[in-house]
């Protein structure tokens, strides 16, 4: 018998061995952000709830508010992540020890996406890892287990569904003949926003001389929602005491005003979102001035297919049209169910192609270098939205950005700044501010720009300009300097052209065939061609 004890003895030590002496099966919640690996914990606030801001995506969002659950099975872990907007599956779970690693995988549309996770228990809690694609940080948070009351507040109750309308075309609203320019507080400030920094981000607009350059909407993102009240009405977070005050001080400034809100129930930073109250809250907007609304589809995805965009986009088109104000409408999809398709029939001035764009090459160049084929849903009053300018915020190159701004700039895209304004540079001002540069976004003929040629990671983009002029960028997409050559016949020239250097603001004088200028590493020349003749 003692014999027999001793045995199970062992074979519950190398069980503990194996699952860090405690089954991981149940549901767990983020406690608070950590810090960078090797670094701090992040600080948690008052009342241990989840901070805004240090845990991606940045500035809270689905992580923060996930819901993590898991069943372990000796070292195999099978789950999912829970979130506000969708469930997650994980797979390729594994535990040793006290080490744990899982793969959680996210489809949107056409696009696969997996993402390795690593952690390790820590004194009944959990220090986990995300290691998201395309250059993006490393995201860290510790998780703690959690009551199924807390679940429920965390990850929230899918409402019950309201159908949407038939669908039916909507017509051209006249606004946004050419593509919005202006600043929008996500990249910069995540949740984080307040009146007091929307005045002074107005402020720097115009002492930078931004505003007269072109950045007319200011645009305030996810973070204003508070609660609503018994008649429904969504009042503001107490960071924003009066929002029509707000909007004159705006428009006082010589600014417009944009709001943001979802068609689900829930926003991407799990915040109020308009389902359900449409119309109540369009009107609210256009009570306080609001001249540009980004719709962002975030907790719809609880709620509706992705073939129901057409009609729940429509639907809040539709009501911004019936409020009388002449109000910006930015559909936010992240380019899901062929929206550049039928994004004009929903009301929609301006519609993302992608997901969310990073402050890093890698992601800047996969979305822009990626818009070819959408060239011909652009003009006049509908946009393809590659997302915000990350200009400014750090992660680039200065040759990168110049090669962002470019690239943008030929794409016919709207120009959203996205950088701290108060702080910016003069080396970051003179990019987002070269009037060259912003008269080819600009254009009035609105056409978007394609690729011309490509040799290797050299690349030529044309854009025609309403003058008979064409723009050009040539772009070096390889790690070292390199010769791009621009040949006329490419760009449907011939004879000698005359080149003009945007950035430069300077002519370079009179070309025959084709233009070759040194460009540095994933670096942009970008030339306007007058003259010759066309082919």
């Amino acid at each position: 018998m003692r014999r027999r004890a001793s045995v199970l003895l062992l074979v519950g030590a190398a069980a503990a061995a194996c699952t860090g002496g405690r089954d991981l099966t149940g549901k767990w919640v983020v406690e608070r952000a950590l810090g960078p690996e090797g670094g701090s914990p992040a600080a948690a606030p008052p009342g241990g709830a989840p901070p805004e801001g240090p845990a991606g995506p940045p500035g809270g969002g689905p992580m923060m508010d996930a819901v993590l659950e898991v069943q372990q099975d000796g070292t195999a872990l099978t789950g999912t992540m829970i979130t506000h907007m969708f469930d997650l599956p994980i797979s390729k779970g594994t535990v040793r020890g006290s080490e744990l690693s899982f793969v959680m995988s996210i489809e949107l549309g056409a696009r696969k996406m997996e993402i390795p996770f690593t952690g390790r228990r820590v004194d009944g809690q959990i220090e986990l890892t995300a290691r998201p694609p395309a250059g993006m940080p490393p995201m860290r948070v510790l998780l703690r287990r959690a009551s199924e009351e807390e679940v429920l507040r965390r990850a929230g109750a899918t409402p019950e569904r309201i159908a949407p309308p038939q669908v039916q075309p909507l017509t051209d609203n006249g606004l946004a003949r050419t593509p919005p320019m202006g600043w929008n507080s996500w990249n910069c400030f995540h949740l984080d926003i307040s009146d007091a920094k929307i005045r002074e981000i107005a402020d720097a607009l115009v002492k930078t001389g931004m505003r007269d350059a072109g950045y007319r909407y200011l645009v305030i993102d996810d973070g204003w929602q508070g609660k609503r009240d018994d008649s429904g009405v969504l009042h503001p977070t107490a960071r924003f005491p009066d929002m029509r005050a707000l909007a004159d001080y705006v428009h006082g400034k010589g600014l417009k005003l944009g709001i943001y809100s979802s068609p689900g129930h829930r926003t991407c930073g799990n915040q109020e979102g308009s389902y359900g109250h449409e119309e109540q809250d369009a009107r609210m907007f256009a009570g306080w001035g609001i001249d540009y609304l980004k719709y962002d589809w975030c907790g719809a995805f609880r709620i509706y297919k992705n073939e129901e965009m057409q009609a729940v986009y429509q639907k809040m088109g539709s009501i911004l049209r019936q409020t009388g104000r002449p109000i910006v409408y930015g559909l936010c999809q992240y380019g899901l169910a062929d929206v550049w398709k039928w994004g004009p029939d929903a009301g929609g001035n301006l519609w993302r192609t992608t997901g969310d764009i990073a402050d890093t090459w890698e992601s800047m160049e996969e979305i822009g270098f990626g818009q070819h084929e959408l060239a011909r849903w652009a003009g006049p009053g509908h946009w393809n939205d590659p997302d915000m300018l990350e200009v400014g915020n750090g992660g680039m190159t200065q040759a990168e950005y110049r090669t962002h701004m470019s690239l943008w700039s030929l794409l016919a895209a709207p120009l959203l700044a996205g950088n701290d304004l108060r702080t910016m540079s003069r080396e970051t001002l003179e990019l987002l501010t070269n009037p060259e540069v912003i008269a080819i976004d600009q254009d009035p003929l609105g056409r978007q720009g394609q690729r011309a040629s490509q040799e290797g990671k050299a690349e030529v983009w044309a854009k025609p300009l309403a003058d008979g002029r064409v723009a050009a960028g040539l772009f070096n997409r390889g790690g070292v300097t390199a010769s791009v050559t621009a040949r006329w016949v490419d760009l449907g020239l011939h004879g000698r052209v005359r080149v003009r250097d945007a950035w430069a603001r300077k002519d370079l004088g009179a070309f025959a065939d084709s233009f070759t200028v040194e460009v540095p590493p994933h670096g942009a020349a970008l030339v306007v061609l007058k003259g010759g003749g066309r082919t």
